[in-house]
């Protein structure tokens, strides 16, 4: 089978080394696979409008990348042994149903900014799919705080009965974070929306690419306009992801260890049903919440 690098010289590289940098690149570039292919559609589209592609190759290029597509949605695209990323892999089913064809969708590109636009399609799924959980845990909570807006529970602080409060503002306050985190997970959204694809490995491409035209066939809301800023920024899309999960894990953890608390005997304001809950090897009357 051929296992020829995208990178390969003419040289062997110790297997130490490219053990190290291919890493679980395989494993982790199965969640990639689907926008891989999307980047691809885009950037022969945009090769063919500036002539480096024929209208046949387009139309040849265009069908077995679908099929493709269908394979990834279906979980049926794989990685094959030896062969090192996604990239790779794509173009390597191309090259074999279609020939020297199959090797023109890199033209004008690196993997440099393959993954960056894998990358930040798949940052937008992901961010919409957790902004549509958030808001659907929001709504719920603040139909609970209208339903229970009348029913008191004491207010603590230090764990010390402090005030009178209701369960009405104790599920509106985790409503509220909810925006917090919402609002974060935008401003978020708002830096991956742009376009890398053209950047190359840094320094752009000497064909005259149409940077403008694949942001808008991707859907992105502008393009990364310096070709040495949309590279050098590879870690900073992941960072303010990151950071914007960490706070809603906070809201989350604050919302459970509240939950935890409330159903425990020396409150017992809250209780759960049986099923969400497991009891203990050596005192089966607990009932631990298991769910948060």
């Amino acid at each position: 089978m051929n296992t020829t690098k995208l990178w390969q010289k003419n040289y062997t590289v110790h297997a130490d080394i490219e053990a190290f940098t291919v890493g679980r690149d395989r494993e982790m570039d199965l969640y990639l696979a689907k926008y891989d292919v999307l980047g691809s559609l885009a950037h022969i589209k945009m090769l063919e409008s500036i002539e480096l592609l024929e209208a046949t190759e387009l139309k040849q290029l265009t069908t077995a990348l679908q099929e493709v597509y269908r394979k990834a949605e279906q979980g049926n695209f794989v990685i094959e042994e030896g062969v090192e990323d996604v990239h790779s892999q794509v173009e390597l089913l191309l090259t074999r149903e279609l020939g020297d064809v199959g090797k023109k969708i890199h033209s004008g590109r690196s993997r440099n900014d393959q993954v960056l636009v894998d990358l930040r399609l798949f940052f937008r799924a992901e961010i919409q799919e957790i902004a549509g959980l958030t808001q659907d845990l929001f709504v719920q909570l603040l139909e609970l705080a209208e339903t229970h807006k009348d029913i008191l529970l004491p207010g603590y602080t230090h764990l010390q009965v402090a005030m009178v409060s209701s369960f009405g503002l104790w599920f509106s306050a985790y409503a509220e974070s909810l925006t917090d985190d919402l609002q974060l997970l935008q401003a978020v959204y708002k830096v991956v929306n742009h376009n890398p694809l053209g950047s190359a490995a840094g320094y752009g491409s000497s064909f005259p690419l149409n940077r403008r035209m694949t942001t808008d066939l991707l859907g992105f809301e502008d393009l990364s306009y310096n070709v040495v800023h949309a590279q050098m920024g590879r870690g900073k899309s992941e960072l303010f992801l990151a950071f914007a999960m960490a706070g809603l894990a906070n809201t989350l953890g604050k919302l459970a260890m509240d939950v935890t608390l409330y159903m425990n005997q020396n409150f017992g304001f809250i209780s759960f049903p049986d099923e969400l809950t497991t009891g203990s090897s050596i005192m089966p009357h607990k009932k631990e919440p298991r769910c948060v």
